[in-house]
């Protein structure tokens, strides 16, 4: 066995396998019975891994091993704000913003903004902390995996994955939109018209293919060359963002600002949940951490900063959109670009639509980079193969994933409409940061040995009322105009929070560097980003339905099992021992 497993890892390192050992490798798949044997073990194997948290030290250093060669740390906090702002601004202030200021927001559309970029906020607070402490390439996975366990951490990770194929495929969809208007044609101009298919899946898009593979090449050649790119092209993006407010100023009309509201609170909230499409980004930074020369410093400045410069910028640019343009008659697919044509400045749409193509490619780049890191340490697991943790040699790059989600993003982008994209990622990625403040909250006030039964119990309670009354806020909001069940549900969010600020201590404080107002500022986060959850259509959750049903098909099939035996195998049991210790108060809370 031993001569196996060392050839095994020889041929990894060389990263040109495709043997069964390199996808199936655990004891589970080794022969049939063995597999029936495990099939049979699933209730006591799905409680073993409910109740199963792991560790810091585990992430660290146990699970980054798995991937055979270290990544290279190159990255400082200049580079980690420039991909912030190149992650964060593209398709959704290009192409979002003309769609829901016509559809549900009007010029209120800036408060869209404003409300998306504070639940944002609040959520990379939430990320740094973990970054910082847990600088690992799992991102919010191995956050999740530490303090809710390995069940909820893989719940997230499908979801996580599903938010970086959608949003890729969103992105680059919407770089042919803006590519056709640079050539003076319309968006599907250069799309192929399938008529045998669905309204929302028959516009087919080979740019949008061309585009994933070009961003693919760069993505696994160097992670440090990706972020020189990336910064040179963010500045150029600035130097747009800044000539289309003072341009757009300039041919302003402020009666264009009326009605302001047209479609009233409803209209403002249901954008916002939309619209946080267009913040979606700055998470894949967090999984740079690894890369990371002095995370404690870095991350904060990065994170927070870029994020900051990005919310600000939104809303400018979202106010000049209308006054230069009724919101009525703003285009859906380029509205900026149209916008200037409005106003009789043609020649500027050009220079919009550059600005918008580099925003794009930036988006697509850094997307590229933080997915595949995402897959890499979900890899590193064996919830999926480990085959897809190899970090090659020479590049210090996760290589088999890269292509293996740009693949899978390339599919997805070549058929299907953005407002279906839109939607479903904001459901995903809403539900991820709900979990990771949820996560927060643990951190803080639950360590095994430390915190007593009672305080235990308190902090379970506290959290499901925060929870529950969430839900409420959102599902009262979604189906009635009144105000009576916010008169129960706020205050028994409020009641929570105070309760755990009051009567359940600290057990844990952060070492270099903290989230600050906790508990106050993670079930803030929770609030909202469940509240935006109940503004999204019912088509789009039916969508998120059947992609939960997925994961939890192949979860029961081949994760369960995998992951089990993996730790089962780990240092000689010594995690198993380590991480359910205090397991039963996730299990509870989960």
């Amino acid at each position: 066995m031993g001569g196996m497993d060392g050839g095994d890892e020889g041929i990894r390192r060389r990263g040109c396998s495709c043997a069964k050992s390199d996808f199936l490798p655990e004891e589970s798949f080794r022969s049939w019975g063995n597999y029936g044997k495990a099939l049979m073990e699933t209730p006591m194997r799905l409680k073993d891994r409910i109740v199963t948290r792991s560790m810091d030290h585990t992430e660290l250093v146990e699970v980054k091993a798995r991937s055979h060669n270290e990544m290279k740390k190159t990255l400082n906090w200049w580079d980690l704000m420039w991909f912030g702002i190149g992650a964060v601004i593209g398709a959704g202030i290009f192409v979002l913003t003309g769609l829901e200021a016509r559809e549900h927001a009007g010029p209120a559309v800036v408060l869209s903004y404003v409300v998306s970029g504070v639940s944002a906020l609040l959520s990379v607070f939430c990320y740094t902390e973990f970054a910082v402490e847990i600088p690992v390439a799992g991102g919010s996975f191995a956050y999740l995996r530490v303090e809710l366990g390995d069940f909820m951490a893989f719940i997230a990770a499908g979801n996580i994955l599903l938010e970086y194929v959608i949003g890729g495929a969103a992105v680059a969809r919407s770089w042919t939109s803006y590519f056709a208007t640079l050539c003076n044609h319309k968006p599907n101009d250069f799309r192929i018209v399938a008529h045998g298919l669905s309204e929302d899946y028959k516009y087919l898009d080979p740019i949008a293919i061309v585009v994933i593979a070009a961003i693919c090449v760069l993505a696994v050649l160097s992670t440090k060359g990706s972020s020189r790119f990336n910064y040179i092209a963010s500045i150029f993006h600035v130097v747009v963002i800044l000539f289309i407010i003072v341009a757009g100023l300039i041919k302003a009309d402020t009666k264009n600002y009326t009605p302001f509201a047209p479609f009233e609170a409803r209209g403002i909230f249901k954008a916002s949940a939309v619209l946080f499409f267009a913040y979606v980004g700055f998470d894949a930074v967090s999984t740079m951490a690894e890369e990371t020369k002095n995370p404690a410093r870095d991350i904060p400045i990065g994170l927070v900063g870029s994020m900051v410069i990005t919310t600000l910028a939104y809303c400018l640019l979202a106010v000049t959109l209308c006054l230069m343009q009724s919101y009525k008659t703003l285009d859906v697919d380029a509205p900026f670009s149209v916008a200037f044509e409005a106003v009789g400045w043609s020649w500027a749409k050009y220079i919009v639509a550059a600005g918008a193509l580099k925003g794009m490619t930036t988006v697509l780049l850094v997307g590229a980079i933080g997915q595949a890191r995402y897959l890499t340490h979900i890899a590193r697991t064996h919830m999926l193969p480990p085959w897809l943790a190899h970090v090659n040699e020479r590049t210090g790059t996760p290589v088999n994933a890269t292509i293996v989600m740009l693949v899978a993003t390339a599919i997805i982008a070549f058929f299907t409409k953005l407002a279906i994209l839109a939607d479903l990622l904001s459901i995903s990625t809403l539900f991820i940061f709900m979990l990771v403040a949820v996560a927060l909250l643990v951190r803080r006030y639950y360590v095994s040995g430390v915190t007593t039964e009672t305080n235990r119990i308190k902090l379970i309670v506290f959290i499901l009322l925060i929870i529950g009354s969430s839900i409420g806020t959102a599902a009262y909001w979604a189906v009635s105009d009144g105000w009576v069940g916010y008169v129960i549900t706020t205050p028994i969010w409020l009641i929570a929070t105070v309760g755990i600020w009051l009567f359940v201590p600290h057990a844990r404080e952060p070492k270099l560097w903290g989230v600050p107002l906790v508990p106050w500022l993670p079930s803030l986060s929770i609030a909202i980003n469940i509240f935006l959850l109940g503004s999204i259509d019912k088509a789009s959750f039916a969508r998120f339905g059947v992609w939960t049903l997925v994961i939890f098909i192949y979860y029961f099939v081949i994760g369960l099992h995998a992951s089990y035996d993996t730790a089962k195998e780990s240092s000689n049991g010594k995690e198993r021992k380590n991480v359910e210790e205090g397991g039963e108060n996730v299990n509870i809370v989960c």
